[in-house]
């Protein structure tokens, strides 16, 4: 009997988890625009805003193997707690700050402490799909349905923002994204499931970490290269949709893009897939190169658009498998660290990708950063080819530990 997306909810104690999971996560599909547009009401200046939301997210990518090293020794509900009380409390102190029209620095610096604390619920919540998926096939249809929910608040975030600075102002969109990222991440921290979590007794040896792993390097190269075509998308669409003289056009085109990630996930989680797993990343990472390269072909919002639907077709499939990879390199209780690591790569390429993608906009066209965009992730993905033996022997190598570990010991 085939298992389906129902069949993942009604996993022990699935469905609670994740809605309150998706709850918490909901603050960073808008923390991003509401910081903006607040820094940016309060000063008066969009580069301050621009920094301000710069300082957030570079933070919290440097700091999130280290914020998911915390939930892996300490346990998940007690460092959760603390992470989403301080991450919460940092938005409100810059909300306040906002009010008080304080210094462009010191929003800065707020900004920075929060991404600093924002709390890891994505990857928490897939290191428990992986305690209680029972099988292998069951646990790609949880990640499948995961990042499938997650395109959807990243879509939805936005438009939540804008209605909120319709009816109020951008400092309360501020104090929204905070109090949805209290109350998710503690109703998810206190849940049965997630406080019968411990710690560990002591921290894992060094050669246990995810990057010390054969083969995991190989995993991030890839996945920076996806990073970066995500990256450029998301700056040279707007760019293009300008260009056509119709600025909310670019809306359209990324929700296009969203949408096409969203069913294509839905439709890989539900196959089962006798390739293995190193050869699916590179399958999938190569073919979203490709796609992505025709985008510099484009002459107009239709083309774009289908273009981008098969972007689309290929990205949540391909971040999926990552994950599931993520897993087979590692023993569990570092998986949290490891999942993370999967999102690292894929936020390093895409800020790299957008900020390259920047500058040939303004020095050139589009097309040719859509071009050098495709043209970076089809370098990353076949570095990532060159190595793909190694990975699979180190998944094989993995799976026989695992099965060699006394029980409990996992």
């Amino acid at each position: 009997m085939s298992e389906g997306y129902l069949d993942v909810l009604r996993l022990p104690h699935a469905a609670r988890l994740f809605a309150t999971a998706l709850v918490g996560r909901l603050s960073f599909a808008t923390i991003t625009l509401s910081l903006l547009l607040s820094v940016q009401a309060a000063t008066g200046s969009f580069a301050a805003a621009g920094a301000a939301t710069g300082a957030f997210g570079l933070v919290n990518v440097v700091a999130s193997p280290f914020r998911a090293r915390c939930v892996d020794r300490f346990g998940a509900s007690r460092a959760l707690l603390v992470m989403g009380a301080l991450y919460s409390a940092a938005l409100v102190a810059a909300a306040l700050a906002c009010i008080g029209q304080a210094a462009s620095w010191t929003l800065v610096t707020l900004a920075g402490v929060a991404g600093l604390f924002a709390p890891p619920l994505g990857s928490t919540m897939r290191v428990i799909w992986a305690s209680i998926a029972p099988n292998p096939r069951m646990l790609m249809r949880a990640y499948s349905l995961d990042a499938v929910a997650e395109e959807v608040l990243f879509t939805t975030g936005p438009l939540l923002v804008g209605l909120l600075v319709v009816v109020g102002t951008p400092v309360s969109a501020l104090f929204v994204t905070a109090g949805v990222a209290l109350v998710g991440t503690t109703s998810f921290a206190l849940a049965k499931a997630v406080r019968s979590r411990p710690g560990m007794t002591s921290a894992p040896h060094a050669h246990e970490r995810p990057l010390r792993q054969s083969g995991f390097w190989v995993v991030l190269v890839a996945l920076a290269g996806v990073g970066v075509v995500l990256g450029t998308v998301e700056t040279a669409v707007p760019a293009f949709a300008a260009e056509h003289s119709s600025a909310a056009l670019a809306g359209v085109l990324l929700a296009v893009l969203s949408a096409g990630s969203g069913v294509a996930g839905l439709l890989y989680g539900r196959r089962s897939w006798a390739s293995p797993l190193a050869v699916r990343l590179v399958a999938l990472s190569v073919a979203l190169a490709a796609v992505s390269g025709l985008a510099a072909l484009a002459s107009n919002a239709l083309l774009l658009g289908a273009i981008l639907v098969g972007i689309g077709a290929f990205l949540a499939p391909t971040i999926v498998t990552g994950y599931l990879l993520a897993d087979a390199l590692t023993a569990e209780h570092v998986r949290n660290e490891a999942s993370t690591w999967i999102n690292t790569a894929v936020n390093s390429g895409a800020a790299a990708g957008a900020a390259l993608a920047g500058l040939l906009v303004d020095r050139t066209t589009t097309s040719l950063a859509f071009a050098v965009g495709a043209g970076i992730a089809v370098a990353a993905t076949l570095t990532a080819a060159s190595r793909l033996r190694s990975v699979q022997r180190a998944v094989r190598n993995r799976a026989s530990d695992d099965e060699a570990l006394p029980e409990g010991r996992a």
